[in-house]
């Protein structure tokens, strides 16, 4: 459980700092979508929408890449024939809808804050910088 705590709490600081960067690389264009009368609520569905986008397709990656090693390395060392194909159907249907939600769900709370931190820009200094 204590690996598990500390995957979740590297994996939200990851996350919350790729958004970061991604506001600070976008702040002329943000300047632009709140001159153009972009809302702050707007903004921040913008970020959680991508943010949602990124961590589903993220987690179904990693999810599939991880039941395919896991299969792999089972098989390698209990020769394939040893485990019925069912079993390994079984551990996928409950296993693999939870790493989506949870992947997908951390990837969306991690990126709360920069998405805040995106609506409360001001229009003008957000044009003014130069990164």
């Amino acid at each position: 459980m204590w690996l598990l705590g500390l995957s979740v709490l590297l994996c939200l600081a990851g996350v919350t700092n790729t958004m970061l960067m991604s506001v600070m690389e976008r702040f002329q264009e943000i300047g632009t979508l709140k001159c153009l009368g972009a809302l702050d609520r707007f903004v921040v569905r913008l970020f959680v929408l991508e943010s949602l986008i990124i961590g589903f397709s993220g987690s179904l990656v990693g999810a599939a890449v991880g039941y395919c090693i896991c299969v792999l390395q089972v098989g390698a060392v209990l020769k394939f024939s040893l485990v019925p194909g069912g079993q390994y159907l079984s551990t996928l249907l409950v296993c693999f809808p939870v790493a989506l939600v949870a992947g997908t769900l951390l990837a969306v709370l991690s990126c709360l804050y920069p998405a805040y931190v995106a609506a409360r820009m001001e229009p003008v200094e957000a044009m003014r910088s130069e990164i």
